[in-house]
């Protein structure tokens, strides 16, 4: 829907991240008015701040760059004075295995930065919609085949207790200001850019002839949605009206194992790396899959598969990534 975001008053969090900087390039080529907020160690702009992945000609396009910490208060004032109509929340500490060693620090990000947000928009006049993003380790290993958004919450790691606490957070905003919230809950999403999680660190492996290194017995599996696919989920949960004060998942509906993700990277790679079994992770989710009924009644469905993914994702690291 180009003419939908053509000149739209849109702020993105976490614009600098993996999926942030590709979701804020296709708004700006959607000729949308686009504010990032980023973070560095001045509130009186960028000089200080090094972007990892927003490319140049996208941070000019930017009508303005705030650098501000989201879990400082300060971030509520900059907020308030852009004056946005449709708020991105895509900002958080998402590194699972660092909420082990920094709880609190996970839990400022994520929580405290959510609420941040959430105060904002509450004071923003006339604001159309806040798409706060959760993730599906919430959920812990399914109870069921495929998992639903009524499917139990079951956080196991301090990361994915802050992510449902945020959620809570945002449901109590629904229910108090009547605020236009939307939760989005991706699966696991890969792609270009992405430097931790199973995907891009089996590649870093791969490429350079290291070990792979599998967590326990490789049966874990995740649902895996290419990053452009997963930006066009956040464009549709925005731009549809049934997803108003909803959780909507996103995810393909089929799961791949890690041991299946090893191969495959070290076939498509040409690698000569070894896959090797070490010590299982603590608290780590099992099985992961979407039941993608929803997301798909919206119109939506992944055009890129596993196998063309990999590729891209390999095709790309070995271009933008330094071999050992």
């Amino acid at each position: 829907m180009k003419n939908y975001w053509k000149n739209k008053k849109i702020l993105i969090t976490g614009a600098d991240g993996f999926v942030g900087s590709h979701l804020t390039e296709k708004l700006i080529d959607l000729g949308a008015n686009v504010t990032i907020i980023v973070r560095g160690t001045s509130n009186h702009g960028t000089s200080s701040y090094h972007f990892k992945n927003l490319n140049s000609d996208y941070i000019k396009k930017c009508k303005k760059i705030i650098c501000c910490d989201i879990s400082s208060t300060d971030i509520i004032r900059h907020i308030i004075k852009d004056n946005p109509k449709i708020i991105f929340h895509l900002a958080a500490n998402a590194y699972v295995p660092y909420s082990f060693e920094h709880p609190l620090e996970v839990n400022e990000a994520n929580v405290v930065g959510t609420l941040n947000i959430l105060e904002a928009a509450r004071q923003i006049k006339g604001i159309e919609r806040i798409i706060c993003t959760s993730s599906s380790e919430v959920y812990g290993t399914a109870l069921t085949k495929k998992i639903n958004e009524d499917h139990p919450l079951n956080p196991t790691s301090p990361y994915a207790a802050s992510k449902a606490a945020a959620d809570r957070y945002c449901f109590s905003y629904i229910k108090t200001y009547n605020l236009p919230i939307v939760i989005i809950r991706p699966f696991n999403t890969y792609g270009p850019r992405h430097t931790y999680d199973v995907i891009p660190k089996f590649i870093k492996m791969a490429i350079n002839n290291e070990d792979i290194t599998i967590h326990g017995n490789g049966k874990q599996s995740r649902d895996l949605t290419y990053v452009s696919d997963a930006v066009q989920a956040f464009l549709l949960v925005a731009e549809k009206k049934q997803c108003l004060k909803k959780v909507i998942n996103f995810g393909t509906g089929k799961d791949y194992s890690i041991n299946f993700l090893a191969k495959e990277i070290k076939r498509i790679s040409k690698s000569k790396s070894k896959i090797v079994f070490i010590s299982k992770r603590k608290a780590e989710v099992q099985r992961l899959t979407c039941d993608a009924k929803m997301c798909m009644a919206l119109g939506w469905k992944h055009k890129i598969n596993i196998n063309n993914g990999l590729k891209l994702n390999i095709e790309w690291a070995l271009k933008n990534w330094k071999k050992k």
